[in-house]
This record gives C-alpha cells, sequence and structure tokens, in this order.
C-alpha cells in the first residue's frame, strides 16, 4: 500500500513531525504578534493609492496606482430599475413576438406571475455615425451616442431594489459596505482643501430605496462617507446661529489652538486625528459651500441649456439644478459626485420601477432626466472637464421582456440590462455585449457589476486587486475576490 507521505513536499513531510510543527507554529504566531504590532505603529505599507493614509489629515491628495485617465468621476444613478428595453437596447424581435407567451419563459417573477411579451414602449432610431440604436424616450442623450461606451451585458446578484443598489454601491448585496465613492476618496483624498472629497446629490423627489448605504463609508474610516446636498436643499448648520461672522471665526480659532493641545497630549489617538479634520473641514466649507449652492451666477444660457428654467416641469428644473451643482463640485475639485435621478419605492411614481404603467411613468421620468444628464455632459466638454472627468450612468437591474400578467409593466431583471461611460480614458462609440434577441439574459461578454466597478477604479488609476482594507481580519476590497476591467472600453 502507497503512504500519501511520498507524495509531500519535504517541507510537508517536515510537518508531520510533531516537534517541527509546534517549533513551526510559535515561530508563525510571533510572525503574527509582529505582524499586529507593526500594524499598529502604522509600519506596514498602504494598500490605498501609492501614498500611505494619515488620519489626521485624511483629506490630502495622494498617488494612484499607476497614472490615472480620470481625475474626478460623476455617477448618474437611476434609481428604480430602468428598462434596457425602453432606453438603449433595440430589440426588433420584441416588435415581431409582441403580444406572444415566452416560449419556455417563467410562470413566476419578482412580483408574480407573468405575460405575454411586449414590445418595446417608444420608437428606436439610429444616431450618430456609428447608427446606435436609442429609444426616443431620451433624444438629448441619444445625440451623444459617439462618445459613449455602453455595456449591454450586466449582470446583478439581486433582484430586489436594496440589496442591488448596495451591489451597484459597493460590491456588496449586504448594508455596511464602503460605497464606491467612498473607496476612491480613500485612495486618492481630494483635490480641494475646502471641500469635501465625495458628494452625493439625491433626487429632488427624496433618497433612493437603500438611502445613505448608497455612499456611505461603511467600515473605512469615517471621514470618507459623502457628504449629501442637493441644489434646493443646501448644508445644514454652515453658519453659527445668533452671532456674527467674526465672533465665530474667533471661536473656531480657539478651539483649533485647544484641539491642538490636546492632540499633543494623545499622540497617536487616529479617531481624534480624524474628528479635527473633519471640523476643520467643516470650518473651511462655511466659506466655499454658500458660494457653490449659490446658483444664481449661472447665465441663462446655461440654466436653458440644461432646463433649469423650465416652469412646467418642476421636478426637471429641480433635477437640471442638481445637474448643474454638480458641474460646479467637480469644476472646483470635488473628486466623487454621485448624481441620483429617481427616489424611493412609490409603484413607480417617484422613480424607474415600472411595474404597472410603464409607459406613463416612463413618460414622466425621462423628461426629467434627459435633458439635464445631457447638458452636463456637454457643459463638462465645452469647459474641458471632460478630458479628465469620467461620467457613468447606471441603474442597480434591469426589466424583462414581458408584461406582468394584468398590468402594462415589466418586472424585475438581473439577467442582463445596460450601463454607460463617456469621458476620460473612455473609447467613444462602444457597445460591448448583448443580451438575446428578446433582450432577457447576457448571452455575449457577460460582465458582472464587480468589472463595471474594477473598470471605474481602473480609470482612476486604482488596481481593484491592490486597494484594500483589513476589516476582521479580512483584506476587504470594493470587488470581493472577483473583477476584471472591460479592456474593450479603454481608449
Amino acid at each position: 500500500m502507497t503512504n500519501p507521505s511520498e507524495h509531500l513536499s519535504p517541507a510537508g513531510r517536515f510537518l508531520l513531525d510533531r516537534r517541527s510543527f509546534l517549533s513551526t507554529s510559535a515561530t508563525a504566531l510571533g510572525s503574527i504578534a509582529l505582524t499586529k504590532l507593526l500594524s499598529g505603529d502604522g509600519l506596514l505599507a498602504s494598500s490605498t493609492g501609492g501614498s500611505a493614509l494619515d488620519l489626521s489629515n485624511p483629506y490630502i491628495p495622494r498617488s494612484p496606482h499607476f497614472p490615472a485617465k480620470a481625475k474626478r468621476v460623476v455617477v448618474i444613478f437611476c434609481a428604480g430599475a430602468v428598462s434596457q428595453l425602453e432606453t438603449w437596447d433595440y430589440k426588433p424581435e420584441l416588435i415581431k413576438w409582441d403580444g406572444k407567451p415566452l416560449p419556455g419563459g417563467p410562470k413566476l417573477t419578482f412580483q408574480g406571475a407573468a405575460g405575454n411579451l411586449a414590445r418595446p414602449q417608444y420608437n428606436f432610431r439610429q444616431h450618430g455615425k456609428t447608427g446606435k440604436w436609442v429609444s426616443d424616450l431620451i433624444p438629448h442623450l441619444a445625440e451623444l451616442t459617439d462618445e459613449i461606451a455602453f455595456v449591454h451585458s450586466l449582470t446583478s446578484k439581486s433582484n430586489t431594489h436594496g440589496p442591488a443598489e448596495n451591489f451597484l454601491s459597493s460590491g456588496s448585496i449586504l448594508d455596511g459596505f464602503p460605497s464606491l465613492g467612498a473607496w476612491a476618496t480613500y485612495a486618492l483624498g481630494s483635490e480641494s482643501r475646502d471641500l469635501p472629497s465625495y458628494v452625493a446629490i439625491p433626487d429632488p423627489r427624496g433618497v433612493p430605496q437603500n438611502g445613505a448605504n448608497n455612499w456611505g463609508s461603511g467600515f473605512l474610516p469615517a471621514a470618507f462617507q459623502g457628504t449629501v446636498m442637493t441644489s434646493n436643499r443646501p448644508l445644514r448648520h454652515l453658519s453659527a446661529a445668533g452671532g456674527s461672522n467674526s465672533a465665530d471665526r474667533a471661536a473656531r480659532d480657539l478651539l483649533q489652538r485647544m484641539n491642538a493641545r490636546h492632540l499633543e497630549a494623545n499622540p497617536g489617538d487616529a479617531k481624534l486625528s480624524a474628528r479635527i479634520a473633519s471640523y476643520e473641514l467643516a470650518g473651511r466649507m462655511q466659506m466655499s459651500m454658500p458660494e457653490i449652492s449659490d446658483l444664481s451666477s449661472e447665465p441663462d444660457h446655461i440654466m436653458k441649456l440644461y432646463g433649469a428654467d423650465d416652469t412646467k416641469n418642476p421636478n426637471k428644473a429641480a433635477f437640471a439644478k442638481n445637474c448643474i451643482l454638480a458641474r460646479r463640485l467637480v469644476e472646483r475639485g470635488v473628486r466623487f459626485v454621485q448624481l441620483f435621478n429617481g427616489a424611493y419605492a412609490s409603484g413607480g411614481r417617484l422613480n424607474w420601477d415600472g411595474h404597472t404603467d410603464l409607459k406613463g411613468q416612463y413618460d414622466v421620468h425621462g423628461a426629467i432626466m434627459d435633458q439635464p444628464a445631457a447638458a452636463l455632459i456637454k457643459d463638462l466638454k465645452q469647459r474641458g472637464l471632460l478630458e479628465d472627468t469620467l461620467v457613468v450612468w447606471c441603474t442597480e437591474f434591469g426589466r424583462m421582456p414581458f408584461f406582468q400578467k394584468g398590468a402594462q409593466g415589466r418586472d424585475h431583471n438581473p439577467d442582463g440590462f445596460t450601463c454607460w461611460m463617456t469621458g476620460a480614458g473612455v473609447k467613444p462609440g462602444v457597445s460591448y455585449g448583448e443580451t438575446d434577441e428578446l433582450g432577457q439574459r447576457a448571452v455575449k461578454n457577460k460582465v458582472p457589476l464587480y468589472d463595471f466597478n474594477a473598470t471605474i477604479l481602473h480609470l482612476l488609476g486604482l488596481d481593484h486587486e491592490q486597494l484594500t482594507f483589513q476589516h476582521n481580519g479580512i483584506a476587504r476590497r470594493l470587488t470581493n475576490v472577483e473583477g476584471h476591467v472591460i479592456r474593450d472600453m479603454l481608449a
């Protein structure tokens, strides 16, 4: 009979000896203890960008892993799951099969019984030099297709809005994980001394389904969570109530001196250092943020370009002002802006969750989103900002090719949907991946959302495998243990 130990390496046979195993274990425990001590003193190599993180000054710029194409990112997040079949993914076969059952299709989906296949609810036309087919729902964005790189074969891990929003924003369906913006600013810091590095701008109609999880810092230091503001709800508490500006400044100067003395008496207190840095940034924001939030300096032609002067559609005008705010923020050095279109679950009234009356609801949502989002891209380009700003359009999952039984809307579909990018480092006019002939499943170049986020990090000069943070003994990262950069999207 063959001895199993004969197939082991010399090192493996060495460890089978009890005394050798115990002596080696003692050495290993010593190494673990040394690593813990070095980590506590901040002497281990950093896994952020190219520079170590100083929690006493968490916002200073840090080097990326390699030269970046994009210095900053604007994410347009359409909450509620936009139907790819009514926007970007043209399926003429669906027109032929309209009103017929899907052969071999599911009897039940997320919200109940499946009905018959339904043609796209809008006409599609070809646009630009690429001849890209785009829906009439979004005519302004359709004009820009020659500059956009589409991914038509995205997949998600959840068909429920909350977990799917988490997965898109943080790489995990669970709560408590850092958002993409938090990872980016943790790695790279801020380009501005007087502004937050990460700003989240909720829709004028409300926050998305999973709220602050979309811009939270999770287990990263709290300094890297998104700062929330909108054009009509500026940051609160920027000025002291009942006091003059000079008195407020004097009080802040005194507090700064007291904090410095306390820090000298408690060296190495990372939480104290981070708290002082946050308060100091807040003090500087008292001067910078009111000017950024004040859109009265914007000329009339800019307000018209975005649709911010639309008196007949107040939700569109308010979203347009949020888009202008996003441009003003990146113009002044904010690293990451997350701009939401659509609020929480509401039967599709306040977001893109079109279960019962998709056409009627999308008529409303398309009019709010299309012109302002397209104007943001055009405005960034005409100011020379699009050369080093990445603009991302995304949604948490897609929609089924059939209507729900007894309704005029489509159910949730995580198996094939569309998102896109344009701007810094993106190859223009690209369409990557495909869904099947009816638009239900990704069948060519299937792309998990891990890959989409890995590509965003890559354009920021960050290797998604190197960008890690030790949490509960695990080297966590945005892409978990997965993710590949979508090279075909890169210029």
